[in-house]
Order: C-alpha cells, then structure tokens, then sequence
C-alpha cells in the first residue's frame, strides 16, 4: 500500500483545528485542497475523522484515539528531517564504545566515565579490550572512538592529535641499570621487552639505538603495558613505555623511571573515528570530553629519576 505521509501533517492539522478551514490556514493551503486531503484520509483510514454538528465540525471515536499518536509521530517526523537541534547533555541517552589502548584505558578510563556521566547520566559507555583489527570496527560503527600512534590510512577514518607522549625506562628496584651513569651501551646490553599486541619484538626504540650502531637484546613480546610492568617488576627485564599513559601504574607498582640515555621519538597520540560522525553533535561532545580528559596526562611534571 502506498501512503502519503504528507496525510499524517494534514492530519495533524485537521485534528488540533476542528476544521477545514482553520486546517487549511496552519498549513498555509488553500480550503478546496484540505478537504481533498481529507477525503484521502477518509478512504485510508476508513473512518470519517471529522463530523459536522450544525455549524461545527466534531472529532470521531477513533479521531480522538489517534490524535496523540499522530501529533507525535509528526513532531518526531520534524525532528528527524530538521536540522540538528542544540544538544541537550542532560536528557541525552546512548551507548558509545570506546576502545583505547589498554595504557590509556587504565590511565583515563576512570577520569572519562566521571566526566561523561557528571553531564550526561543517561550516556552509557563500553570501553573493551583493544583487539588485533584497527578501523574495520570503526567502518561498521561497532567502535565510536578509538586511540592510535599513528594517524590512520583510510580517508573515511578522521583522527586528532591530542598529545605525544615521551618514552621512559621501567626496571624493578635494585635493578642494575638503575645504579650509576646510563649509557646507550649499558641500556642496549639489558635485556628488554616490547610491547605488542601482535608480538612484534622490534620497534622505533631498535632504528634509534641502529642509528648509533647498537642492537639490544629483545627477550620477549608482552600483549599490553599492564603486563609489560608487572613482568619488570618481576624480573630484570627492561621496557621502555609512554610516561604519560603509564605513571600511575609505574607509581603504583613501585617501578623505577629512567630517562632514556639517547634520544627517543615521541609516540603521538590520535583519536580516531568514522567520517559518519562528523555532524553528531552528542558524538562531538564525547571527543571534546576524551581529548580534555586525555590532554590532562600531559601536564608539565617534574624531571624523572636521571633525566
């Protein structure tokens, strides 16, 4: 069956006005085509709608069942087909799915759901483990907001720096490499571990210690920071980590910081989502509120041990 939403308004109109004349009006048309549209709802609905009763017109039954209903559906129907009303944080109500990088969930995950749900009670927020894909998720809208070193390579896929981290050294207390002057030399002989959700056992840190001619003894390839740590703290394996994103768990394990004895390249930090978001002003705020609450990790601190 075809149907004419432009009914539902004419509808609407005769409904809320009690004539077709005071219908025609609202709508800005002329009497002779509101009482066609009328008798077009007549033969739809299969109901007369509107009566007359001397010199007025009276709603049916059925026409006083339906007049809430179809105001609604109109007003919804405006809603949707209207430009973006201003957004109302506090009677706003949606999942958003983000997936961080396990150091930056640990280090703002707690932080973020505070400042969400302060302004938003009805937002509700999914933050799960980082898997081994990376825009695919964000393509199929199954991921709103994701965190990447680097900036993506699909032109559908829209990314922020929001800050670059520095690189340090964690090593157990007592561990060698914290007594006495680092070297590249005395740095690249311990043994370390990286840090790879794919198992790779070389990155950045292997071209800037080749740029000087030295190699480091990788032992193992550890899947997240969270583990990285806890098997520094365990043995005398070294690994080298954002600050940032990973203070609070080096504090809260006990770890001793080292700054790098050579230069190390930042790690950028980018937000990333679908292009299809660009407009959404609830989507909008949710980045705003994760770059400030990201931004937050990079306030100036003091020097760490060595530096």
């Amino acid at each position: 069956m075809q149907l004419d939403l432009n009914l539902l308004t004419a509808l609407d109109a005769l409904l809320e006005e009690g004539s077709v004349a005071g219908a025609a009006a609202r709508l800005h048309v002329t009497p002779p085509a509101m009482s066609r549209s009328l008798g077009r709802i007549r033969k739809a609905t299969g109901d007369q709608i509107l009566v007359r009763t001397g010199r007025s017109m009276v709603p049916t039954t059925r026409a006083l069942e339906m007049r809430a209903q179809v105001h609604a559906l109109v007003q919804q129907a405006h809603q949707l087909l209207s430009a973006q009303q201003e957004l109302d944080l506090a009677s706003l109500e949606r999942v958003f799915t983000v997936r961080w990088h396990d150091a930056l969930t640990a280090a703002c995950g707690t932080a973020l759901i505070t400042a969400v749900h302060r302004r938003a009670p009805g937002v509700r927020l999914r933050l799960p483990a980082e898997p081994g894909t990376d825009d695919a998720e964000l393509r199929r809208g199954e991921v709103d907001l994701a965190s990447s070193a680097g900036a993506p390579a699909l032109p559908d896929i829209r990314h922020r720096l929001v800050g670059k981290d520095r690189l340090v050294i964690a090593v157990r207390p007592g561990h060698p490499l914290s007594e006495g002057p680092l070297s590249p030399e005395r740095y690249a002989a311990a043994e370390h571990l990286t840090v790879s959700r794919r198992g790779h056992l070389r990155d950045r840190i292997d071209d800037a210690l080749g740029a000087r001619g030295l190699e480091r003894r990788v032992t193992a390839a550890g899947p997240t920071a969270a583990f990285a740590l806890q098997l520094a703290l365990d043995t005398d394996l070294v690994t080298t980590l954002p600050d940032a994103v990973t203070r609070t768990a080096r504090n809260r394990l006990g770890l001793v910081t080292l700054q790098p004895p050579l230069p190390l390249p930042d790690v950028p930090l980018h937000l990333l989502w679908h292009q299809r978001y660009d407009d959404d002003r609830a989507h909008a705020w949710l980045r705003e509120t994760a770059a400030e609450t990201v931004q937050a990790l990079f306030a100036p601190r003091p020097p760490v041990h060595g530096a």
